[in-house]
């Protein structure tokens, strides 16, 4: 039995590449995206070990916030010789950094990573644990001079004597580029200009008593352990953040793991796709072959081969297309992890792909992916090809499937499709996103699983639709491509259901973006009532210089600033809830259309008040008037009064995040040495706001990362941003068609070896190899469109589901992307055409007598 099977994997290996490929790009995205992920863990933590201090003492953060406030948060310089005083202390350094500064050259360039990486001005200092080296020129002496990393300077064409304007909190620097740094160990995509440590916390911080924390570097025999304890009994338990060495290069590799996170679920999801889709290849590869072997399966039930060793047989099959499958599918993945390596050095991460990682989990994880695939899609033909008898070898082979009731499938789909309907419709119905959400995945789910189960019971009624013209248009061949497609219902469905996930996916998630997009149209015209906003490209604050700017331009009256500060609220239902809080000037309503639940803007922007979202106040207790105690960075504490309640779900479009809104004066208070993130402007009584516009843009010229946005410019920004994710939604599209493309290939490919006696005859009684060609393009056509149908139809079912539960979140416009929806079934009937070359043309080519004649 050995032997037989694996002579009848090798004389159908032309059939079974189609589905090898399917395994391959299933195992390569899943291998990819752990060798990459793993080759930049690895890179970083060796870079976090090489370079971290022995002991860091940094400033306390008990709120873990990543809210860009502007304010950086420092220690006192002086904490240096106090600590290098500490008993096993070799040396200790006051290091001043200030991160997300703007740096511009003489032509007003941002010289800014791509890749979203701050910026980073930093003083020189220079220890044998740097992870960069003076190459050129010569280290910064003065306020004047300063050194510029060699990837920033390659990148953006900077040389030595260039001038450059560096924009930090306390103001802006204007230096000469005497140097360049390179990096010894990997860069992780910042830009770095580095000042004279001498005169670093002045300009950076604002005070050269100032800095952004001490490192401390051990005595020889002293382990950082040791030193650790003795560092926090100087300075106080509680006081400052302390951490040894592996401490900080664990807390570096944390935060770099959401970045990880993101590429890696982004690509283990083109994974699951490929996964999903490939298994109705698998099926449908094996189904047929098992169909086309069943005279063969019946003369080895003949000669004595029991149900046990003929599923065995197929099933080994299945385990050597995955063995072979995986192989080569994990050679794929170390291309690709090599590509998306590449990428990354396009962006300024510069990776070697000669410090690649290829764990053992790696090869493990594709081959369990591969071999585990085609097992389990090859487990139900598997099963059909034991229940064939050892009469079949007396008879023709029939074809497996037709004729068989479709009860059970119809019974199956009709259950778990109520189910899915119900889990969908509690979706709609639902009053809390959490829950709301919840149902909308299992009702996504189960109703994929109703119409995958039960496709085959809708091929014949609505092929007979999408296929009605085609008697009319192309005659008898139109009429047999037609019947061609509903001859055997199962084959058709599980062909068609390749295609149909892919594009119910994006069927949904095509009107959630464009719901989506409609929404936040709607919220920034009710709310948003500023001429323009102004700030940052990539939405860091700015410095005070801009504020002054726009002030001070000819024609601007009203000017409202924005400022975020992370707080913590003690509320009373005893819950301790931390968020973003929005400060404005007075005068809001003016550039808002805010509505009110209870209160105003006056009492909540007032010294004292607070403001938030009433369906938050009312889930934790709040009233109008309740004073609850707030927390701030640093320690500082109040009591603030509410005075506000706003509808939230009007506000989103003006950017109230968190649903707490202060008066700026009490966020300058308790945050001090913040910058603003907005400024909302009014055109002054007379001056007309287009004439306005162009004043502003030459005002804040010395400043190319700040933008003047008005309206139309704010919506097409969140387009923007939205169509990120579509982005993401057709590449795993083009994944699922590429897959689909290979299983409409296959089948035709397997149809015409079935169908070749068929064929034959059709050829001697008169048909035309040009009729024939066509014959088999509609039956694609068919097939394909059909898939398009079923999985628009489930997919727009599953957008408006969605679309119920943004509504919940304020986002309560429903739109339909109508153009995308044609786009998408014309486009599937091209799918179609261009699947069904290759199987036509070598129908097309066979020799009529060896047709008639084939058994």
């Amino acid at each position: 039995m050995l032997r037989a099977t694996l002579r009848s994997f090798l004389a159908h290996k032309g059939r079974l590449l189609l589905s090898a490929l399917a395994v391959v790009l299933s195992v390569a995205f899943v291998a990819g995206s752990l060798i990459f992920s793993d080759t930049v863990s690895r890179t970083f933590d060796r870079l976090f070990a090489s370079t971290a201090a022995d002991v860091t003492v940094a400033p306390k953060d008990d709120f873990g916030s990543r809210v860009a406030t502007g304010a950086v948060r420092t220690v006192p310089a002086a904490l240096a010789d106090r600590l290098a005083r500490v008993p096993g202390a070799a040396s200790a350094h006051a290091e001043v950094r200030a991160d997300n500064v703007t740096v511009v050259d003489a032509q007003r360039r941002f010289l800014g990573s791509t890749t979203g990486a701050p910026t980073i001005a930093s003083d020189w200092y220079v220890t044998d644990r740097s992870p960069v080296e003076l190459t050129s020129g010569h280290a910064p002496r003065g306020a004047g001079e300063a050194l510029l990393d060699a990837d920033t300077a390659d990148r953006k064409h900077v040389r030595i004597g260039d001038t450059l304007t560096v924009m930090a909190q306390p103001g802006t620097l204007r230096v000469r580029v005497v140097g360049i740094a390179t990096f010894t160990t990997t860069n992780p995509g910042a830009s770095h200009v580095y000042l004279d440590p001498r005169v670093a916390a002045a300009k950076l911080l604002g005070s050269p008593a100032r800095a952004t924390g001490v490192t401390v570097q051990a005595a020889p025999g002293v382990s950082d352990a040791v030193l650790k304890q003795r560092v926090v009994a100087a300075v106080g338990a509680g006081a400052y953040d302390v951490k040894t060495a592996a401490e900080h290069a664990k807390s570096s590799a944390e935060q770099l793991g959401t970045f990880l996170d993101v590429i890696k679920y982004v690509m283990l999801g083109f994974a699951g796709i490929a996964v999903l889709v490939g298994i109705f290849l698998i099926v449908n590869t094996f189904s047929m072959l098992i169909a086309q072997r069943t005279r063969e399966l019946g003369l080895l039930r003949a000669l004595g081969a029991d149900r046990r060793q003929v599923r065995r047989s197929v099933l080994t099959e299945a385990v050597l297309l995955g063995l072979v499958g995986s192989t080569l599918g994990l050679a794929a993945g170390i291309g690709l992890a090599a590509g998306l390596i590449r990428l990354m050095g396009a962006f300024g991460m510069n990776l070697r792909a000669a410090d690649m990682v290829v764990g053992r989990p790696t090869p493990v994880a594709a081959y369990v992916v591969g071999v585990g695939v085609t097992f389990v899609a090859a487990y139900l033909p598997a099963r059909r090809a034991a229940a064939v008898s050892p009469m079949a070898a007396l008879a023709d082979a029939d074809v497996a499937g037709v004729g068989r009731p479709l009860r059970t499938r119809a019974v199956v789909g009709a259950v778990v499709g109520a189910l899915g309907v119900a889990a969908l419709a509690g979706c709609a119905a639902a009053s809390r996103t959490a829950s709301a959400a919840s149902l909308l995945g299992l009702g996504v789910v189960l109703t994929l699983v109703a119409t995958v189960v039960a496709g085959p019971l809708l091929v014949r009624p609505v092929i007979r639709v999408l296929g009605g013209a085609f008697p009319a248009l192309f005659g008898p061949v139109g009429r047999m491509s037609q019947r061609n497609a509903l001859r055997n219902p199962r084959r058709t469905g599980a062909t068609a259901a390749a295609l149909m996930v892919g594009l119910a996916l994006v069927g949904g998630m095509s009107v959630a973006s464009a719901s989506m997009s409609a929404s936040f149209d709607q919220q920034i015209d009710r709310t948003l009532g500023a001429d323009f906003v102004v700030q940052n490209a990539n939405f860091i604050p700015f410095s005070e210089e801009v504020t002054d700017r726009v002030r001070g331009t000819e024609g601007v009256g009203l000017v409202v600033r924005q400022r975020f500060a992370p707080v913590a609220l003690r509320l009373p239902d005893g819950r301790r809830v931390t968020t973003t809080a929005s400060g404005y000037d007075p005068r809001v309503d003016d550039v808002a259309h805010v509505t009110y639940v209870g209160g105003g803007s006056a009492a909540a922007l007032a010294p004292g008040g607070i403001g938030m979202d009433a369906d938050f106040a009312r889930d934790h207790g709040v009233r109008l008037g309740s004073v609850l105690p707030v927390e701030f960075p640093g320690g500082r504490r109040a009591a603030l009064k509410v005075g506000a309640l706003t509808d939230q779900d009007a506000a989103e479009g003006f950017g109230m995040q968190g649903g707490v809104f202060l008066g700026l004066a009490t966020v300058e208070r308790y945050v001090p040495g913040g910058q603003d993130t907005a400024l909302y402007v009014n055109a002054a009584a007379g001056t007309d706001a287009d004439r306005l516009r162009p004043r502003l843009e030459r005002a804040l010229n010395p400043y190319p990362q700040v933008q003047v946005r008005d309206q139309a410019d704010y919506k097409e920004l969140v387009h923007d941003q939205i169509a990120v994710l579509l982005y993401l939604v057709y590449a795993l599209l083009g994944l699922a068609i590429v897959i689909a493309v290979l299983g409409v290939v296959n089948t035709l490919a397997l149809s015409v070896v079935e169908r070749t006696r068929e064929i034959g005859l059709l050829r001697a009684i008169g048909l035309a190899r040009r009729q024939l060609r066509r014959m088999i393009r509609l039956e694609s056509v068919v097939i394909a469109v059909f898939g398009a149908v079923l999985g628009l139809a489930l997919g727009l079912v599953w957008g408006v589901c969605t679309q119920q539960v943004l509504a919940l979140q304020g986002m309560k416009a429903l739109a339909v992307p109508w153009g995308t929806i044609v786009a998408v079934v014309v486009g599937s009937a091209v799918v179609g055409v261009v699947a069904a070359l290759l199987p036509a043309l070598r129908a097309s080519r066979m020799n009529v007598l060896a047709a008639i004649a084939h058994e």
